[in-house]
């Protein structure tokens, strides 16, 4: 049985696409189906607390000797809804749907916020359930963590982009980024229609920024490091008098950067 949050707990750790357990196995593919879609909009619109296993068993259509087959607890039910949403949502509406749409990885990066304003512009826009479950069962709930995971799995997709565009700090990077992602999907919840386009605007500006650290970056240390060049040319020409010999210059050079 999955009652406790121990076995719930297992049950999110089941990796998403791998094959399932023995009693998972002899269970009829087409009632394990059938109960995850009726259950899938139930979770979408109503959240976990707000769901029965009755009221899955009465939308799919089944008695509870059948429910109970699939589902031993709503919980385990709502586990399974979360890892279909990760898969379908996460890789095969957001990361497909920009990787479709550009063809560099800032190109993809941008294009995000596309598939958001489509979906924004749906009737059936519903918001983020993983925000939503997470905000509802607290983030120490074990569906809570397996919310904060699957939410982990879209920064990791942005920190891989940032990494291909060889922006300095892509993990900081993608938190920024993912800070966007998320409050553009809560003031479309509000009922802001551009909320997607807005965000897109600033993560440009996001973008630049990052460019701009690196650039910095880069020539600062070309610079410190031409000084301590410069000075120990200085020193070792033979028209040098009265600057600075070598052994002063590496003990404040090892001064200077804590060596």
């Amino acid at each position: 049985m999955f009652s406790s949050e121990d076995n719930t707990a297992a049950t999110l750790r089941r990796p998403v696409g791998l094959a399932l357990d023995a009693r998972d196995v002899a269970l009829s593919t087409s009632l394990r189906e059938r109960l995850s879609d009726a259950a899938y909009p139930l979770f979408i619109r109503r959240g976990v607390r707000d769901v029965s296993l009755h009221d899955i068993e009465r939308a799919a259509g089944v008695d509870s000797d059948e429910l109970a087959s699939v589902y031993a607890s709503r919980d385990e039910a709502a586990a399974e809804f979360l890892a279909r949403h990760a898969r379908d949502w996460t890789v095969g509406t957001v990361e497909a749907g920009a990787r479709a749409r550009g063809n560099t990885a800032e190109e993809r990066l941008l294009a995000i916020f596309d598939v958001f304003d489509e979906w924004f512009h749906r009737e059936d826009f519903e918001a983020c359930s993983f925000i939503s479950v997470m905000l509802e069962m607290g983030a120490k709930h074990p569906l809570g963590k397996a919310c904060i995971e699957y939410l982990g799995q879209s920064r990791q997709i942005v920190t891989a982009l940032a990494e291909e565009m060889e922006l300095p700090e892509p993990d900081e990077f993608a938190r920024s980024w993912h800070i966007l992602m998320k409050g553009s999907i809560i003031a479309a919840a509000e009922g802001d229609l551009r909320a997607a386009r807005r965000a897109q605007t600033m993560a440009r500006a996001l973008i630049r920024e990052h460019r701009e650290i690196g650039l910095t970056e880069t020539h600062s240390i070309g610079v410190e490091w031409s000084e301590w060049d410069d000075l120990l040319s200085d020193q070792d020409s033979p028209s040098s008098s009265g600057g600075v010999s070598a052994l002063e210059a590496d003990a404040a050079f090892e001064f200077e950067y804590g060596l």
